[in-house]
């Protein structure tokens, strides 16, 4: 509902009333979901609504989750820019020794995080055309060198970060087609780019694990083990810019969707979008070994993670106009994670000579994810919005990294969208991500047993021009 409407009378007092306690049944108590490495909805509509976009018109942002959507726009050309901000509330526990560290303003390029959104689509006769660009969804921890995640194995400290940012970002090219006035058919193929950061120390035991479970091989391996006191290894693979990573990939992913008008007042919604197909991750990093006689030993190299990719997502929606004023949407959607992130395949190649390959568990579940979201136009210019989103958990806590908490799964959203002009409006969102706890006590992913409380709040603001 962020389309330009014919001027509307104000609501009478009770109504008014009854539509602000209907706003506050919708929203309040509720709860919605993050889904691991993606965002939870695209643009502030959809955003605000808990992220439904199967069926329902979200502007131009919902070629990400629905082409055929497209075909919902008003006549004419579409233009919308925006911000993502991201903030995140992470903390990790040594439940041996309580120690504790949180992710903060430890380093140069983490947190809060912001992406850009940008989408254009203009309608030819039966055909609506779009192009954009969206950060899809990431993560980001920042613990700095002092924790006791940079202790090696027998309490060694190491003055090593341990730190994470992903970021995947899409630039989609879709087209919708109205077949009829009931039925709307869509088609996308998204470009895709992702860059990581990363520093990872591993204890000496976590090594020693991963070997004995046949997860590392290479030439560097006796080099390891020929070191008279090992403690750990160092992973560093880190850029401190705002968009530039340490090793990145390009690839590609598609999607299909459809909608149907099956009455006068309710539309369903139909979408499905492929795996990604990205090349491996690559770039330079460095290698240190830690030793407890010879000190730290850095190897320069090239690092891959091969075939790190992004879910398919199969969506399923429903929206549904209740009155003039207020419309309700439902999604309900399967996120086939298991199927992509089973292993992090880790390779590394030394300028020395040598190489090393490590696979380390992750083994995550398929989620499914509910959506809920409301809209209410008060009037000719205000437009009020709500929703929740709850998924599955898809990680596992026996192979829970510290600096790849993407544990939340329950979110809370909100927010409004104010029509500056007939042709021109500005829409704003929050959402917040209840706290969510995971424990993992178990090698490889983790030396110490650890506890990881992960909540976040995300604002999106975007400005749409018709014209």
């Amino acid at each position: 509902m962020n389309d330009a409407r014919p001027p509307l009378p104000a609501p009478p007092r009770p109504v008014r009333r009854a539509a602000a306690a209907l706003a506050l049944a919708a929203v309040a108590g509720s709860a919605q979901a993050t889904d691991v490495f993606r965002l939870e909805g695209f643009g502030a509509v959809s955003r605000s609504m808990g992220g439904v976009a199967t069926a329902q018109d979200v502007g131009p942002a919902g070629m990400m989750t629905n082409p055929a959507t497209l075909s919902l726009l008003q006549a004419g050309h579409t233009l919308m820019g925006g911000l993502d901000l991201v903030t995140t509330d992470i903390e990790v526990q040594d439940q041996a020794t309580g120690a504790r560290v949180s992710s903060g303003h430890h380093g140069s390029n983490r947190g809060p995080y912001v992406a850009p959104e940008l989408a254009y689509a203009q309608r030819v006769g039966a055909w609506t055309f779009g192009v954009g660009a969206f950060a899809q969804g990431g993560l980001g921890t920042e613990y700095g060198s002092s924790s006791f995640l940079s202790r090696a194995t027998g309490g060694l400290d190491t003055g090593l970060d341990n730190s994470s940012r992903l970021l995947v970002l899409n630039i989609p090219l879709a087209a919708s087609f109205k077949v009829n006035e009931a039925l709307t058919v869509g088609a996308g193929i998204d470009a895709m780019w992702q860059g990581l950061n990363l520093n990872l120390l591993l204890g000496a035991d976590q090594v020693g694990s991963l070997i004995g479970a046949s997860r590392v091989s290479g030439a560097l391996l006796p080099v390891l083990g020929g070191l008279p006191d090992l403690r750990g290894a160092h992973f560093s693979l880190t850029r401190n810019s705002p968009l530039a990573s340490g090793i990145n990939a390009w690839g590609h992913a598609e999607r299909i969707g459809m909608t149907y008008q099956l009455r006068p007042d309710t539309r369903l919604g139909a979408a499905f979008t492929t795996r990604s197909h990205m090349a491996d991750m690559e770039g330079r990093a460095t290698l240190t070994a830690v030793d407890g006689v010879a000190g730290q030993i850095p190897l320069n190299g090239n690092l891959k993670i091969r075939d790190f990719q992004m879910p398919a997502v199969l969506n399923l929606g429903v929206s549904h106009t209740v009155s003039e004023r207020l419309q309700v949407a439902a999604d309900l959607s399967r996120v086939f994670w298991s199927r992509v992130m089973k292993d992090i395949k880790v390779g590394f190649v030394s300028d020395g000579g040598g190489d090393l390959n490590i696979l380390l568990p992750q083994d995550y579940k398929d989620q499914n994810v509910l959506a809920v979201g409301a809209a209410y136009q008060w009037d000719a210019r205000w437009t009020w919005r709500g929703g929740f989103r709850i998924a599955d958990q898809a990680l596992r806590g026996s192979t829970l990294f510290a600096v790849i908490p993407a544990t939340p799964r329950k979110h809370l959203s909100a927010g409004f969208g104010y029509a500056v002009s007939p042709a021109a409006s500005v829409d704003l969102a929050w959402s917040h991500a209840f706290r969510e706890h995971l424990d993992n006590t178990s090698l490889p992913n983790t030396s110490a047993p650890i506890g990881v409380n992960h909540a976040q709040d995300n604002a999106t603001i975007a400005f749409t021009w018709r014209f």
